[in-house]
């Protein structure tokens, strides 16, 4: 049975290599237990200095997985405890990328002997995981050439995950699958219904932060910093967003104005709303072009749809929205209590998806996710896609949005939908981005994966 310990360290000194080690690999196993990443870090104490350089190390060690466990297979005749199995890829991942890693290749290799060593469960281990990783320093061509042939280890991808992208995107899907490995920039958006966009941009560069103009209220960071240390956080000047998920607003709302005559608002719902970057953004784009909404956001887990309140707090749009706890999918269950008998102006459905345009923030998703799991999700959104259109009034429209890279949780989901409901228009062209800003289009902005259509209903 797999071993699951915490993470020990001393809270009193500048954190060694062999603790970070130590966090990591523990935090690798609990991933390939099934826990994500993101839920791994959340359970390491906030303040303790080993945190953020363990979390790093953590990410990195999932971006070369693919390439870790094809080697420890070639260094190993038999597969190692699940613990040691992840100190050595967690080792193995400083020892192949050194680009950013100050620790020598002897270091390496010591600190992680000197983590196992100080454990009695481990210690026994120290020995054999010395030899294998002084091995691979010795023959390390070797040993990377004889993996060449793997396509997850060249690719740090599963296998399956390889070849929907290579089905996708045939001309493309080495740059794609490349581009998910990379770490991805910390963009903001400005809460322009508070602050002007190049206002801020002055601030930061009056903080001595370095950043560009991206779209209409992005801003990207030229570094990633800590965003609380930011001008502005605690006022809600700001939100994170990558630059594509900011074109949703303008997007859907672009083309639902009314006359200056029509008192009443757009009624709005942002299906699967949570934490709320999207919501936020529906009532910021309403204010700056004078668009009067009345905005419902809905999530059907209760303790994610609270983080929509808290946003929504700090960015000074308490009050301005209702947040409902129901399954959108489940419309019979909340179209009465919430909606009283109306329908709605404008949908924004960021469907549950594979989240495969978003693996280079986090990294995990690839080795999480399974084929079936595609399966079930297409399922998913084609349901809610077909109940939330039933409650859209003649002339009304949907954007269907999902932060993935695969056709059939995008273009091929709305062409569906299309073919079996002749109410129902495609408005502009579908857009597919690419995670980097790939595809070929005159986009400057760097940007996650993510696929958007937009549909109007027939008046």
């Amino acid at each position: 049975m797999p071993m699951t310990a915490q993470p020990s360290s001393s809270h009193t000194k500048a954190p060694s290599l062999k603790e970070q080690i130590e966090w990591a690999a523990l935090g690798l196993q609990r991933v390939a237990q099934g826990q994500s990443a993101r839920d791994v870090v959340t359970t390491w104490p906030t303040a303790s200095p080993v945190r953020p350089g363990a979390q790093a190390l953590l990410y990195t060690a999932l971006r070369h997985w693919g390439q870790t466990r094809a080697v420890i297979a070639l260094l190993a005749k038999k597969k190692p405890q699940p613990p040691i199995d992840m100190f050595l890829a967690v080792a193995l991942t400083l020892l192949l990328e050194p680009q950013g890693v100050s620790y020598a290749p002897f270091t390496v290799v010591n600190q992680t002997v000197e983590a196992l060593r100080r454990s009695k469960k481990w210690q026994a281990q120290a020995g054999f995981v010395n030899a294998c990783l002084r091995r691979f320093l010795r023959e390390r061509d070797t040993l990377l050439s004889a993996i060449d042939g793997d396509v997850a280890a060249r690719t740090n991808h599963p296998a399956w995950w390889v070849e929907c992208v290579r089905q996708d995107h045939p001309h493309d899907w080495e740059r794609i699958l490349e581009a998910s490995n990379a770490r991805a920039p910390l963009t903001l958006r400005v809460n322009v219904a508070r602050i002007d966009r190049d206002a801020y941009l002055a601030l930061l560069t009056g903080a001595g932060v370095e950043a560009i103009p991206v779209l209409e209220a992005g801003v990207m960071l030229r570094k990633a910093v800590d965003v609380r240390d930011l001008p502005g956080y605690a006022q809600g000047w700001f939100s994170v967003q990558d630059a594509a998920a900011q074109r949703a607003a303008a997007l859907l709302l672009g083309g639902c104005g009314r006359s200056q005559q029509e008192s009443q608002p757009l009624l709005i719902l942002d299906a699967c709303a949570a934490p709320g970057g999207k919501t936020a953004h529906l009532l910021e784009w309403a204010a700056a072009h004078q668009l009067h909404i009345e905005l419902i956001a809905m999530e059907v887990d209760a303790q994610r749809a609270s983080r929509i309140a808290d946003n929504m707090q700090r960015l000074g749009f308490d009050g301005q929205l209702q947040v409902e706890v129901a399954d959108a999918a489940n419309t019979g269950s909340w179209q009465q209590p919430v909606l009283k008998g109306r329908l709605l102006d404008a949908v924004l459905l960021d469907a549950p998806c594979s989240a495969s345009g978003i693996v280079r923030r986090h990294p995990d998703i690839r080795w999480l996710r399974r084929p079936q799991d595609l399966d079930a999700l297409v399922s998913i959104q084609a349901l809610i896609l077909k109940n939330l259109w039933a409650l859209l009034k003649p002339g009304g429209r949907l954007l269907y949005c999902t932060c993935s890279i695969f056709h059939r949780e995008g273009q091929d989901q709305i062409r569906q939908f299309l073919a079996q409901h002749a109410d129902a228009t495609q408005v502009g062209e579908l857009l597919q981005l690419l995670p980097g800003g790939l595809e070929a289009m005159p986009l400057v902005e760097d940007h996650d994966g993510f696929f958007y259509g937009l549909l109007q209903k027939a008046s």
